[in-house]
């Protein structure tokens, strides 16, 4: 009789260890293991991580570190770590978060506007990418990407339409470049394509004009129009002597794209520089900044009319006043110029 109670203490108390034993196991597990405030914490899983390094992100996020440890080992992501942005919700258990971070990789938008040059580009998406700007600028100047794609040093940024694109944030630098190119092949749909042949401008040309037009104002109602001028200036085969490609012509051969210029002199049209308008006939060689689409619409859907000249209205900023005729430019210029001057604006 007091064997068989014996008994019975001893296997109730294996019940009652069993028992803690599997609470704690099943805390560990599913207990809530977060302590910050916030609805959602994101964290950036790099390519090259491995667990300790995970562990480093999350640990001012966890109540207990440990146990994360635990149960990821137990759930084998210690050795099957994934690359990307997470987030981990408030009040997680362990098991959400390891769930989490093997199957719920967040995209994020990547935006870029007008960049002048790839270095400027890479620089720009370097800060929304896992990707640095040297492996930016490596995948996009890739010799064998731009002859197989007949894009040249001067077209680089061709590919490029500035807007907001969805990405994993562990893209490669190859991977992104990869994705703008079939980016920039869809936008040119058929339509397009059809009217950038009636114009009888190659794609390439088209965007390169376009970074014309949107350096040359920065109303987008404006364009259509002052593309016309452009166009009808190449039909005349005149020089387009448009001044923001003797800028750019300036800081490419400064090698210095930060360069602030906002008035062009007599000598500036002197440079040599197949970009300066004023000295070679014909569209740049390249985009002198990455166009809009507003400005690729621009010059697709360019309004219709006889204006050759245009320059900056100083009662209506932002605007131009247009020209048919060259004394009607130069009364135009000279206001300008006047305008200019009483400003102290000298470069």
């Amino acid at each position: 009789m007091y064997i068989r109670k014996i008994l019975v203490v001893i296997a109730l108390l294996g019940v009652i260890i069993g028992g803690v034993i599997v609470y704690k196991i099943y805390s560990a597990i599913f207990s809530p293991n977060t302590q910050f405030t916030n609805d959602v914490a994101y964290v950036y899983i790099q390519s090259d991580f491995r667990f300790k390094d995970v562990k480093e992100q999350l640990t001012p996020l966890l109540k207990n570190v440990n146990s994360f440890e635990d149960v990821a080992d137990r759930k084998g992501y210690v050795n099957n770590i994934r690359a990307g942005k997470y987030g981990i919700k408030k009040g997680m258990s362990n098991n959400d978060i390891i769930n989490t971070l093997r199957s719920n990789n967040l995209p994020v938008n990547v935006t870029f506007n007008n960049q002048e040059s790839v270095e400027k580009l890479a620089g720009r998406i370097a800060m929304q990418i896992e990707a640095d700007s040297i492996s930016l600028v490596q995948a996009l100047n890739d010799d064998e990407f731009l002859s197989s794609n007949n894009l040249s040093d001067d077209t680089a940024l061709t590919p490029y339409i500035p807007n907001s694109y969805e990405f994993f944030w562990n893209t490669s630098a190859e991977n992104f470049r990869d994705r703008m190119l079939k980016e920039y092949n869809r936008f040119w749909n058929e339509e397009r394509i059809a009217k950038a042949e009636k114009l009888n401008l190659s794609r390439e040309e088209v965007i390169s004009l376009a970074a014309v037009v949107q350096k040359e104002t920065a109303k987008v109602d404006e364009r259509p129009r002052v593309a016309g001028v452009y166009l009808n200036r190449l039909k005349k085969n005149m020089l387009l002597q448009a001044d923001p490609t003797v800028i750019f012509a300036i800081k490419k051969h400064r090698n210095d794209f930060d360069t602030v210029i906002k008035r062009v002199l007599y000598k500036d049209l002197e440079l040599d520089s197949p970009y300066n308008t004023y000295k070679y006939a014909g569209i740049p060689p390249g985009p002198i900044t990455m166009p809009d689409i507003s400005s690729i619409d621009a010059v697709l859907n360019a309004e219709k009319h006889e204006y050759l000249y245009f320059v900056a209205d100083t009662h209506n900023f932002g605007y131009h006043k247009f020209a048919k005729t060259l004394s009607q430019h130069n009364v135009n210029k000279q206001q300008y110029v006047r305008w200019l001057n009483k400003q102290k604006i000298n470069r």
